[in-house]
């Protein structure tokens, strides 16, 4: 950050590595910056859980996201707060692991009071679902986190 900000340059007041865990795992809604063809930026909030060092969320490939996401899956996420900030930046993959996302969704459930299905295809029961949703996992390059009530001095960089 420039140095007009007064970021310490020493490690005192800087967060947690499990302070920012917590965040990620209590959120309700993650927000989804992506880059639309024409270079403009796309945010939208999803669902999702923090599991195993990665966000976990699904869309439609069809969605502005979802296309967005095909062409250019290098993302920047972040959580609804401002006052207790987390950041994610890093690269999308596309999760079809089905005992991963077994887990995945068994996080998701009562999070959301809601299971969504874990994979396009075969339905289990004879039938074919969605070829057009897909999961994403999130395992970030970088994160940024701080406090907004001691910025600048909780502000957080972890390097993944």
């Amino acid at each position: 950050m420039p140095k007009g900000y007064g970021i310490a340059e020493t490690t005192d007041g800087l967060l947690p590595w499990d302070w920012a865990v917590d965040q990620l795992q209590r959120s309700r809604n993650y927000w989804v910056c992506t880059t639309r063809a024409d270079g403009l930026p796309h945010a939208m909030p999803v669902w999702g859980v923090w599991l195993d060092g990665a966000l976990y969320f699904s869309t439609d490939r069809a969605s502005a996201k979802g296309r967005n996401i095909e062409r250019d899956p290098r993302v920047v996420v972040h959580l609804e707060s401002g006052d207790e900030a987390v950041i994610l930046e890093g690269t999308l993959e596309e999760t079809a692991d089905r005992a991963l996302l077994a887990r995945v969704i068994d996080a998701y459930a009562p999070k959301y009071n809601f299971r969504p299905e874990a994979e396009s295809g075969d339905d289990g029961e004879g039938g074919s679902r969605d070829d057009s949703a897909v999961w994403y996992a999130l395992r970030p390059r970088v994160v940024l986190g701080w406090t907004e009530k001691d910025f600048p001095n909780t502000a957080t960089r972890w390097v993944m």
